[in-house]
């Protein structure tokens, strides 16, 4: 590498595996990577055995949480779609995640998304032809990528929605459930601290996010009808009016 880093930080699954194949021997501290064992970034978490390490946003079992929540504030709802991008390992294991807890909550699950832009508004479209739908988006950068188009089309269609990073209920989605970003990009920050002090990333273990929010958007909730229950509304981190 032309630069002679002494340390890398990368965000997100595509920015490492672009990395990975650079350098074997520069320490490298990534964030929103949710599988990098699978993704042969690591050996192990606790182990991680080379240069590579760092932090994970969620489990996938998040994704039966962002069932929990749709079916909360909207309980009318009995189709889901979920969004997501069906070539990552990231996209499969959520959608497997709310799928296992489809009978607890008494609705159907359905993929939907594609590989582009126009697989969005294709799949979203023709699935919201029928009736008590909504949406749940799967964290990752495909969705992160759309997620401008994502929110105009449930808003378009009425979608109740539910979304993994505040970003998207900041630009108008209704309510979204996950890591705080920001604390994420502080732990790594710890990472490359400890390591430009001596330490190697091999000995690092891969962690998990210990903070995590719940925001909800209060426009948008009344543009589509809809009345967030109290015991929704007390657990939020932040309300947006």
């Amino acid at each position: 590498m032309t630069l002679s880093p002494d340390v890398i930080v990368a965000y997100t699954t595509p920015a490492v595996a672009a990395l990975q194949p650079a350098t074997r021997t520069v320490p490298i501290v990534f964030t929103q990577v949710a599988d990098p064992v699978s993704a042969g970034f690591v050996a192990g978490l606790a182990k991680p055995g080379g240069n590579i390490t760092g932090f994970t946003p969620f489990e996938y079992s998040i994704g039966a949480k962002w069932l929990e929540l749709l079916k909360e504030i909207a309980p009318h709802v009995t189709r889901v779609g979920v969004i997501r991008d069906p070539t990552s390992t990231s996209s499969i294991g959520q959608f497997a995640a709310i799928q296992s807890a489809t009978r607890s909550f008494g609705v159907e699950v359905s993929p939907i998304g594609g590989r582009d832009a126009r697989d969005i508004e294709h799949t979203v479209t023709e699935f919201a032809r029928g009736s008590n739908c909504g949406l749940i988006s799967a964290a990752a950068p495909f969705v992160f990528n759309n997620s401008g188009l994502i929110i105009s089309l449930a808003a378009r269609h009425r979608l109740p929605a539910v979304y993994p990073y505040r970003s998207f209920v900041a630009d108008g989605g209704l309510i979204s459930y996950g890591p705080d970003a920001i604390d994420l990009s502080r732990q790594a920050a710890g990472y490359v601290d400890r390591i430009l002090k001596g330490e190697k990333p091999a000995d690092l273990p891969v962690q998990g996010a210990t903070k995590f929010e719940l925001v909800i958007n209060l426009k948008t909730a009344k543009a589509l009808g809809l009345t967030v229950p109290p015991s929704v509304l007390a657990r939020a981190d932040e309300v947006i009016e």
